[in-house]
């Protein structure tokens, strides 16, 4: 059978040798539809451990090695092997359906560029003629989750302009809802598909409730990632944080007391602790199977996990100031910081934006024009290895937009390490080609070379570069709009009687931010500015 049209695609499964790998392997085999190029095993156990099984023919299978260093690198280690347009993960515990080949080439075919992303729906079977215990419940949630890796497929160019997985997450627990909002950040799209797998529950401990409290460690860093809202923006359930806390500090209070002798403060705190508690097993006994061996381990587990859950928390921010300056293991390469990574969505005050003139009422840009480094790519000061070019989040998509709504686009920027002898003009030509291929081609490049000394008119602050872009774009300097991350790009756009829109990065000064009249937290919101004609 042929299909015309259907995406080349990968599929990643990263593991740790479970036996439902087998199942996985001979449902994959199976069934009506194309098949993927490959599938890319990712064995992530610490050591050296049986062999994995082997795909069933017709399957091209490949096994990658990540060191047990957890799903989000293990991820990271199949897809960046990829070559094809998509990747499609899925956890080594699921089943696909017998249709699941031919489902997910029909999700994924025609998608538009803006659709970085496509999930797959996820079923638990839950057992019949009884009410589902704890885990039970706890795994049927990945029914509802947002962007779950269990079965979720990404454009191998939007995980290469994010970062991929961020690998300081090193539980399967939240890496996959940072990625989510990353990408959804850097204006993609992540659309719900029809495919379908089966997700059985697996076997579990008395204690597995108390274990997966080890995830309180990473809502911290998704805290200082994506900001206090992060749960709501990833679909995630309310925490419980402060209620352990509350509980934790309850029964502290309560045996301090009573070591000193405050009996009655001892008393109390014992009671808030014990109707804390209770009201805590009630609400996990009442929708289970209620039965005494079910109840009981709640109610052990229930006195368990606030203290462990604090003392987890408690570890997350003893580690946050390490994971932030690891910039081995966060996309980007670089540190993260949560000042840089969620700015205020409105920085100008109301005295610092634009002052509206008539002709300003309906008024449409010709050309958008873009810093590069800082802006476009990140800035590595001297680089000259294209494939070190990284792309600033959301960069492919707002130029991707700015070009589909008709606006020329072009990169105005500052190379003065060529006029310093530190790089050659080639050297530039080259990381620009590679900008290029990744987001272009633009429309026009103007490079200044000059040292800062030269005195050059080029050079930003100079309106050099924007007079040059406008005249080969053919339009006026005054029609363009420049897009920047620190004050002389806002500056170069005055002097040529451009408009500007300074989208703020750890390079930016504060008295920048404030001398700017219009400023965007990130690219996706400049060209709404643009495009909507409010700078």
């Amino acid at each position: 059978m042929s299909y015309p049209g259907c995406p080349d695609y990968t599929i990643v499964v990263p593991t740790v040798g479970r036996p439902s790998l087998v199942d996985l392997l001979e449902s994959l085999g199976v069934g009506d539809g194309p098949a993927p190029r490959e599938v890319v095993l990712v064995d992530d156990r610490r050591g050296p451990g049986a062999a994995l099984p082997s795909a069933p023919s017709g399957l091209s299978t490949r096994v990658l090695v990540s060191g047990g260093r957890g799903p989000a690198a293990a991820r990271n280690t199949g897809w960046r092997s990829a070559r094809t347009e998509w990747v499609v993960f899925l956890d080594d515990d699921v089943v696909p359906g017998p249709s699941w080949r031919r489902e997910v080439v029909a999700d994924l075919a025609g998608r538009p560029w803006l659709v970085a992303g496509c999930q797959g729906r996820v079923t638990v079977p839950l057992p019949s003629g009884r009410r589902p215990t704890d885990w039970e419940r706890n795994t049927a949630g990945l029914e509802t989750a947002r962007w779950a890796t269990a079965d979720m497929a990404y454009r191998r160019e939007v995980l290469e302009e994010v970062g991929g997985f961020d690998e300081r997450f090193r539980r399967a627990f939240r890496e996959d809802a940072d990625l989510g909002l990353r990408v959804t950040e850097a204006g993609y799209q992540i659309e719900q598909g029809c495919r379908w797998v089966r997700h059985p529950v697996r076997p579990a401990g008395a204690w597995v409730s108390v274990a997966v409290q080890a995830g309180n460690a990473d809502d911290v860093l998704m805290r200082a990632r994506h900001g206090t809202g992060w749960r709501s923006a990833a679909g995630a359930e309310p925490g419980r944080n402060g209620r352990h806390l509350m509980t934790t500090a309850a029964a502290v209070l309560g045996l301090g007391a009573s070591i000193v002798g405050r009996r009655r403060l001892g008393r109390l705190a014992a009671a808030t602790w014990a109707a804390s508690t209770g009201a805590f097993a009630v609400g996990r006994v009442r929708p289970g199977p209620r039965s005494a061996a079910e109840t009981a381990k709640m109610a052990l587990t229930s006195v368990v996990i606030p203290p462990v859950a604090v003392g987890y928390t408690a570890r997350g921010w003893a580690e946050l100031p390490a994971h932030l300056a690891d910039r081995r293991r966060s996309p980007l390469g670089r540190p993260v910081s949560p000042l840089v990574m969620h700015p205020p969505r409105v920085l100008a005050t109301p005295s610092q934006r634009p002052r509206w003139r008539p002709a300003d009422v309906g008024w449409k840009p010709a050309a958008l024009l873009f810093d590069r480094d800082g802006t476009l790519i990140a800035d590595l000061p001297g680089n000259t290895d294209p494939e070190r070019v990284t792309l600033m989040p959301g960069a492919r998509a707002a130029v991707r937009r700015a070009r589909a709504e008709g606006l020329a686009v072009g990169v105005v920027s500052n190379q003065s390490a060529v006029g310093r002898g530190r790089v050659t003009a080639g050297q530039v030509a080259a990381i620009n080609r590679r900008v290029d291929e990744l987001i272009g081609p633009f429309d026009t490049w103007q490079v200044c070379f000059h040292a800062p000394d030269d005195g050059c008119r080029c050079r930003k602050p100079a309106p050099g570069l924007i007079e040059a872009a406008s005249t080969a774009l053919g339009v006026e300097a005054s029609g363009c709009v420049v897009v920047g991350d620190i004050g002389s790009d806002v500056a170069a756009a005055r002097a040529a009687g451009a408009r500007a829109v300074l989208v703020p990065t750890r390079a930016t000064l504060r008295e920048e931010v404030a001398a700017a009249a219009v400023v965007a937290a990130d690219l996706g919101r400049a060209v709404d500015l643009v495009l909507g004609g409010m700078c």
